[in-house]
């Protein structure tokens, strides 16, 4: 009960990986002060939370201590903008093998086959339901299956760290940052150039498509001005931790929780595409290291017992 959760000392390990990087990377960084301020920040809030929940342990303050582990997921994700920006940007190659699998790009397309304002909503509030879909996966295991809430907590919050690793040595910015940099004439005909370190100083995207009035699509736009960045596009993250809660949900076996939270889920496999957020196989590579994720995270925590504290 006193000792480190295994989820701390993940989020700990990841820390430390990135500072290396950046130690290793030194003279190229560009906020390196800020960085280095936001991750002891981060250290003193975990700390914080195990002290007050070895003063006084019970159910309420181990929810806030992993509400508190949650918020820190949206600090990390725009940070890997920062770790990832001094490396060549990698987008030219995943242009072009999403151009010599499906014969075009299904990112820049598929909002010109869809064109419809109703349609536009529906795929804002599929992308703009991921943080919903946590928070509800979460609690309904607080509540209804408080036995397995420590292993809910663990599965979905390390997946989230092992994609921040990813993100933090694969620099893809997605099509809604690569697109705009080199043309979308120059996409539609073929054409992906090399951009080397054009990120290290440029993080402009393109508005999302579809219809700019609707209410969904505001929302979206407001959690793109308060998080995107120019990072974290392959494998997608969005679909890989939606399918983790998926798996989750399923475990439960309560068909109302699995069936109501499925319209969201497949909602948005195909939102990150059309919003411009991802290629299509940073979609279907989600998909696949979620399951995967899901399968090696749940054996650990069957194994231990107590994924957790262990």
């Amino acid at each position: 009960m006193r000792s480190l959760w295994a989820v701390e000392k993940i989020i700990f390990a990841y820390i430390a990986f990135t500072v290396l990087l950046m130690v290793c990377f030194w003279d190229k960084q560009v906020n390196i002060a800020q960085m280095l301020v936001m991750r002891l920040e981060m250290v003193l809030i975990i700390l914080a939370m195990w002290m007050l929940y070895c003063w006084r342990p019970c159910k309420l303050t181990r929810l806030l201590r992993v509400t508190a582990l949650m918020l820190t997921l949206s600090w990390f994700y725009p940070d890997t903008y920062e770790v990832n920006r001094v490396l060549p940007n990698l987008d030219h190659l995943f242009a072009g093998w999403e151009q010599q699998l499906f014969g075009c790009q299904p990112s820049l397309l598929f909002s010109q086959v869809c064109p419809w304002g109703w349609f536009s909503e529906l795929m804002c509030l599929g992308y703009v339901s991921y943080f919903p879909l946590m928070v509800t996966i979460l609690l309904f295991y607080f509540f209804k299956r408080y036995e397995e809430f420590g292993m809910a907590s663990f599965v979905l919050i390390t997946s989230f760290f092992i994609y921040y690793t990813i993100f933090a040595i694969l620099p893809v910015t997605g099509p809604q940052f690569y697109y705009l940099a080199v043309g979308t004439d120059k996409i539609a005909a073929g054409i992906f150039p090399n951009l080397t370190d054009y990120f290290l100083t440029h993080s402009e995207r393109m508005a999302a498509p579809g219809w700019s009035d609707g209410f969904w699509y505001h929302m979206l736009d407001i959690t793109h001005d308060a998080g995107e960045r120019p990072t974290a596009a392959f494998p997608s993250s969005h679909v890989g931790v939606t399918t983790v809660i998926m798996l989750l949900a399923a475990h439960t076996r309560n068909k109302t929780l699995f069936f109501t939270m499925l319209p969201f889920f497949v909602l948005m496999c195909f939102s990150t595409v059309y919003i411009y957020a991802h290629y299509a196989i940073d979609a279907i590579a989600g998909l696949l290291t979620g399951s995967v994720i899901y399968v090696v995270l749940r054996y650990r925590a069957k194994k231990n017992g107590t994924p957790l504290s262990s």
